[in-house]
């Protein structure tokens, strides 16, 4: 870890040590008019309202202070406030406080969709498009870790959308990122894009690294390429995982996985880059700007890769949501070899908290 990491972290905790001094106790309701709710997951909820005194609209995180930690919360909104100045990242007001229930702070509102909320199952969303998310997306973790942090939770729901075209994104939600080098030996994140070093954590923990970006990060752009995961999760248990591992790693007479040949050579050249399987060989995310003046779909229509598939019985695993909390889960016959999951993961993806013993 360098020097400036180090610095970095240690402006993080003091920062935390300030604001947990500083906290004030405000009702929400007495310097915000609600106007709706706009958001809601496992942490809480986000609320669209108008600062009564500065007219201002606002994005407020409200977090219960039942299921959240005090440092936790002051994690997250020290390590967002760091690094808000960014222009593919949300902002922040400074606005920070306590109600008698909830942790709360104020962010940039960001008025539109997800990236999800674009994706067509087993279509994707026009390279083009792809191409404009990826540089914003890749310059704001390159920024991030430079600062000593890791974001942790790369997904298309944490893209943010100023408008349909993909021509301006933000990054958002830093309620995993930790510094660099922080020793982990709970498993959060949503598994397909958790790399194959934080599926296979033990007892002794792993250390944070920006590696983990880069992997969930040439995930997602495997995701809204395709329009489907390109396997379940990195384990030794998943066939999807292990082929294209083997492919990566040039194991003799080891093919390209079929989900993988809709791909360019140059596509291809950047996924192994970015997907190496040994963390140490990985490369930075910045590296996709390589890329980006060439090819990544082959011209052929990407339906027909789908027919191009033999006959071969495969089961796909689906995950549907029908609800703000609620996941149904069900096993799909689909008649094709590709080694992949056909239909995209829910806007609430399947989510690991696994304790090591």
């Amino acid at each position: 870890m360098s020097q400036l990491d180090t610095a970095s972290g240690d402006l993080i905790e003091e920062l935390m040590q300030l604001t947990a001094q500083s906290l004030s106790r405000l009702e929400i309701r007495e310097h915000f008019n609600v106007i709706k709710e706009i958001g809601r997951g496992k942490y809480g909820k986000v609320l669209l309202v108008i600062h009564k005194f500065r007219g201002t609209p606002m994005a407020l995180k409200v977090m219960p202070k039942t299921s959240t930690k005090l440092q936790g919360f002051l994690r997250e909104y020290c390590i967002s406030l760091h690094v808000s100045c960014h222009p593919c990242i949300v902002g922040l007001f400074g606005i920070v406080f306590q109600s008698e229930e909830h942790y709360v702070f104020a962010q940039e509102l960001v008025i539109g969709k997800d990236l999800f909320s674009v994706i067509q199952p087993k279509i994707g969303i026009p390279e083009k498009a792809v191409k404009r998310c990826a540089v914003q997306i890749a310059e704001a973790l390159q920024f991030i870790h430079s600062k000593g942090l890791v974001h942790r939770d790369i997904k298309p729901e944490n893209i943010l959308l100023l408008d349909q075209e993909c021509c301006r994104v933000k990054l958002a939600d830093f309620g995993l990122a930790q510094k660099r080098g922080t020793l982990i030996r709970m498993v959060s994140g949503t598994v397909p894009y958790m790399a194959p070093e934080l599926c296979a954590v033990n007892s002794k923990g792993l250390c944070v690294e920006p590696s983990l970006d880069t992997w969930a990060f040439a995930v997602l752009l495997f995701c809204i390429l395709t329009g489907y995961f390109p396997w379940e999760s990195c384990t030794p248990s998943d066939d999807f995982f292990q082929e294209f591992a083997e492919w990566s790693n040039g194991i003799p007479d080891a093919e390209i996985p079929s989900q993988w040949k809709r791909f360019t050579d140059s596509a291809l050249a950047m996924f192994k880059k970015l997907l190496a399987v040994n963390p140490d060989d990985r490369y930075c995310v910045i590296e996709v700007l390589e890329y980006i003046d060439k090819e990544w779909v082959k011209r052929e229509d990407s339906d027909s890769q789908v027919a191009k598939c033999s006959e071969d019985q495969i089961t796909a695993y689906h995950v549907m949501s029908v609800g703000p909390n609620k996941l149904v889960q069900s096993m799909a016959t689909v008649s094709c070899s590709m080694t992949c999951h056909l239909t995209m993961i829910s806007n609430h993806h399947t989510k690991c908290n696994l304790q090591c013993i």
